[in-house]
Order: structure tokens, then C-alpha cells, then sequence
């Protein structure tokens, strides 16, 4: 029926060692690793093989002295209940998870899936591009979350872990949706730390990053209300904005105004 999802599995296959993952995923271009599996259902997809990394995954949070590093199986509630993260960056991560449909979903949806996915209606990859997230894959090893982004096609590869740096600095989320379970409308994220860093997503493409935009802030000598202003109008010739079901470019135009604006005033009164 014409509308419907199909999501058709047709093996599923548990692997005890990463190096068997691995093989089994190279083996047909419909073999798949599945993370919570919380998006997937929502594709029309057939999977030939479903890897599940149950018996091999790192489902913890751990602290360095630089970064936090949260395991492939970790849970979006979990990140949202971290304790350290909800201090990173004004809590922009966490605070973007809270937003995210309702609790049974984000207690099976994980960070990696989610990222991995990379699905345009996201609102973690958003206040992840502007808080200096890599990837670690079990070949390619760490990659930045931008350039992983930027690939047309996902590598095939396992996900192990995802770096954030600890950063001092403060950042704003913000995410227009119609109802309190819906996917965005638009999000957007800002963070100010050792540079000021802007992310627009659900545009209703994939978040990005507007590169001269933020180029442009930070070369500036003092950042006041004209700048800002300008910032905007760079941000909004830079990205494209798009229409579908939930709305039109022109509305995603003028939310992207106001709270670019205010997201931007707020970090700055914030670091002051």
C-alpha cells in the first residue's frame, strides 16, 4: 500500500568478535549493523543480514581528561542523564535528547545509531557538529563527525566510539517542532568556546554546518547586534533551506532569524 513503511530482515546474525562483524558486513551490501533500532523501523529497507553487536558493544560513558567517550550501545537517555555532559556546553546535548519523542524511545534509540543513520530530522547531530565530535571506527580509526558527514555514502565499517572534547564554553539549542512527538520543523546549535560554531538542522536536509558564516563572527573584533544581524543573513544566503510536509522554506527562513538571533545573543551574554 501506497505510504506504507516496509522494513523486511531477512537473517540475523550475533557475532563474537569484532573482526567477524566486520567480514560478515563486507559480505553483501545489504548486511547492515543495527544499533537500538529505534529509526530504522521508520525506513523501507530490506536487510539482508541484521549484525547485532550485543555480545561485543560498550554500552558505558567514560571521562578523560580530554574527552568524553560514549560507547556504541549507549543510549540516547543515558547521554541525556550524564551528569558531566549535562555540564558541557550549557547541556546542549542533553537538553537536545529531551526533546526527542518520549522516553521509551530514547531508552532504545542509541548515539551511535542515531548518528550513524545519519537522518535529516536529527537533533543530536546538530549540537554534535559544534562540540567537536569524532568518530572512532574499528578500520578507518577517528574521524571527525563533519567529514564522516560529508561522505556520500556510510563507510562499511563499525562504529566503537564517539569523542567529544571537554571544552569550556557556553551553547544553545533550540528545535521548532509542532507538537511535543514530532520530528523538527528546523533545530539549530550554537556554541561559543574557544570560537563561536553554528549548526542548522532539519532543514529538512541534514544538519550543516555554514562555514563563511562562522568564519565571518569570529574574524570579527567585536561581536555586537550588527554583526550578529549580519551573521544571519550570511547564514541564511550560505544554507539551503527546503520545503516538505512540515514546512515550507520561507517559514524555516524566518525561524532561522529569530533564533539564530537569539541563540547568538544568548551565548555572548552568557561568556559575559
Amino acid at each position: 500500500m501506497k505510504g506504507m513503511i516496509d522494513l523486511k530482515i531477512l537473517q540475523y546474525y550475533k557475532p563474537t568478535n569484532l573482526e567477524d562483524a566486520y567480514q560478515e558486513l563486507l559480505k553483501d551490501d545489504n548486511n547492515l549493523i543495527i544499533g537500538g533500532g529505534a529509526w530504522l523501523r521508520l525506513t523501507n529497507k530490506v536487510i539482508n543480514k541484521a549484525i547485532d553487536l550485543e555480545l561485543l558493544s560498550n554500552n558505558k560513558i567514560m571521562t578523560t581528561n580530554t574527552d568524553y567517550e560514549i560507547g556504541n550501545l549507549v543510549t540516547l537517555k543515558e547521554v541525556e542523564d550524564h551528569e558531566g555532559l549535562k555540564r558541557l556546553m550549557s547541556g546542549i546535548l542533553p537538553k537536545a535528547i529531551s526533546k526527542i519523542m518520549g522516553e521509551s524511545i530514547r531508552n532504545i534509540a542509541t548515539l551511535s545509531g542515531s548518528i550513524m543513520g545519519k537522518y535529516s530530522f536529527s537533533d543530536v547531530i546538530t549540537p554534535l557538529l559544534v562540540m567537536n565530535t569524532r568518530l572512532v571506527f574499528y578500520k578507518q580509526g577517528e574521524v571527525s563527525l563533519e567529514d564522516f558527514l560529508h561522505t556520500k555514502k556510510s563507510p562499511k565499517d563499525i562504529l566503537l566510539k564517539i569523542l567529544i572534547k571537554k571544552e569550556v564554553g557556553t551553547g544553545y539549542f533550540h528545535k521548532v517542532q509542532k507538537t511535543s512527538l514530532d520530528f523538527a520543523v528546523i533545530n539549530l546549535a550554537i556554541t561559543k568556546g574557544s570560537k563561536i560554531d553554528i549548526a542548522i538542522g532539519a532543514r529538512p536536509s541534514i544538519a550543516l554546518k555554514p562555514v563563511k558564516a562562522i568564519e565571518y563572527i569570529n574574524k570579527a573584533e567585536k561581536i555586537d547586534e550588527l554583526i550578529i544581524d549580519e551573521t544571519v543573513i550570511h547564514v541564511l544566503n550560505e544554507i539551503k533551506l527546503g520545503s516538505n510536509n512540515r514546512a515550507s522554506d520561507e517559514y524555516r527562513k524566518e525561524l532561522v532569524k529569530v533564533y539564530l538571533k537569539r541563540g547568538l545573543n544568548e551565548v555572548m551574554t552568557d561568556e559575559n
